[in-house]
């Protein structure tokens, strides 16, 4: 498609961008977001009428240990790709996150509920979602889950992190924070039907359902086929510097995704099994 093949994608080196194959990419060493002189350059430079923004730091724990770092990558940052999005009349595609909500709902976190963020991972890319929103009318704000994806190569976040700890005698993995396991391969397909239709507006793009980090490791066990039990523990069990919120779970207001169940089981068998299995790793 010709509208693809002009889309320009910030921080195209992370887990979301290993599956964006279309346009041009810049990773972190190419584009540095904090320059404000040097994404305009870039963005004129490359005359694109799309921009896909995935520029940011999203280890919670290091954010709420750094949080200038936070605050200038992913809110600074956005607003320096914002000003250049406005100037060249380009729409803009953010991927944020379900952490700007504060956690405390029972069902399901929809579009329209307010966004309360309770650490300094979710504040940073709130402010983001504002900027763009009082910048641009030509946007698009995807929200994501808990998400996965990239392989053994890109994954370091909780699928990859869960596999790391077959070889111990158990897996302790909390059973009291919900959210929605977004693959990013699936989440870049959204993204790319969104786009073609010249869609507007913030939405959210989860996979669908919700299942706590226990659910998600026993899955992980059961489709790799592997006996190291899954010990179920509260949030009190890891010290860790970002508060983690009971529940991130998301709801759409439009039918794009899968349930969260089969994208996990399609990446483990399609990314991690054939390279676990060539390494030895699985039987």
């Amino acid at each position: 498609m010709k509208t693809l093949s002009q889309i320009l994608t910030i921080g195209g080196d992370g887990m979301v961008g290993s599956y964006i194959d279309f346009g041009k990419k810049f990773n972190r060493a190419e584009l540095d977001v904090t320059d404000g002189q040097a994404v305009l350059s870039a963005v004129k430079n490359h005359r694109s009428k799309t921009i896909i923004h995935l520029a940011a730091l999203t280890d919670l724990d290091y954010c709420e240990k750094n949080p200038a770092q936070a605050y200038l990558v992913n809110s600074v940052g956005t607003y320096n790709v914002a000003l250049a999005a406005r100037a060249v009349g380009a729409k803009l595609v953010y991927v944020s996150t379900a952490g700007i909500f504060d956690g405390l709902k029972k069902g399901l976190y929809r579009e329209s509920d307010p966004g309360r963020p309770q650490n300094h991972y979710g504040r940073s890319k709130y402010l983001g979602e504002l900027v763009i929103q009082s910048l641009l009318k030509d946007y698009i704000i995807a929200r994501a889950c808990w998400m996965f994806g990239g392989g053994p190569k890109k994954d370091k976040k909780f699928v990859a992190k869960i596999i790391a700890q077959f070889q111990k005698p158990a897996i302790k993995a909390l059973d009291d924070c919900w959210g929605s396991p977004t693959y990013a391969k699936d989440l870049v397909g959204a993204l790319k039907k969104l786009i073609a239709k010249d869609a507007r507006g913030l939405y959210h793009l989860a996979g669908k359902g919700r299942g706590s980090r226990c659910d998600v490791a026993k899955l992980i066990v059961e489709t790799l086929k592997q006996k190291v039990p899954v010990i179920p523990v509260g949030s009190s069990h890891f010290k860790l510097p970002a508060k983690r919120v009971a529940n991130e779970a998301l709801t759409s207001k439009i039918n794009l995704m899968r349930p969260w169940q089969k994208a996990l089981v399609d990446y483990l068998k399609t990314e991690w099994k054939p390279v676990l299995e060539k390494t030895k790793l699985l039987s």
